[in-house]
């Protein structure tokens, strides 16, 4: 497994990976889905057999704050560290910043174990 910037080829995969976490909006808007990902900044897949397993979506001013707005693996690839490492590239692509997250009452256990802390979202 490995983690990469975004590329549009990736698109549909992660439109199909919005529609399995059930985050209709975005699974049911595709372009504007994919709008938001040409005009995030920070937009990364991990890939195993160069398919794309997981994703973070984001958006950085570089220097204080990097904001992730998605993030998501594939059911059948949880529990094994990939949410991390995702993370992680994330923050070394940007290590002047801290992380903003955006998450949801079955994710807040997971980002708690990683190192955030809540405010009126979880901040690293």
């Amino acid at each position: 497994m490995y983690i990469r910037y975004y590329e549009e080829k990736d698109f549909e995969t992660i439109n199909y990976l919005n529609k399995k976490e059930g985050w209709s909006h975005l699974a049911q808007n595709p372009e504007q889905t994919k709008t938001a990902w040409k005009n995030s900044n920070a937009g990364f897949v991990a890939v195993e057999e160069e398919e794309v397993i997981g994703y973070l979506r984001g958006m950085t001013d570089t220097t204080v704050t990097l904001f992730v707005c998605e993030m998501v693996v594939a059911e059948e690839y949880r529990g094994k560290g990939i949410g991390r490492e995702l993370l992680t590239y994330a923050r070394s692509e940007f290590p002047e910043t801290r992380s903003d997250v955006l998450a949801t009452t079955t994710s807040r256990d997971f980002y708690e174990k990683n190192g955030f802390r809540p405010f009126y979202g979880f901040r690293k």
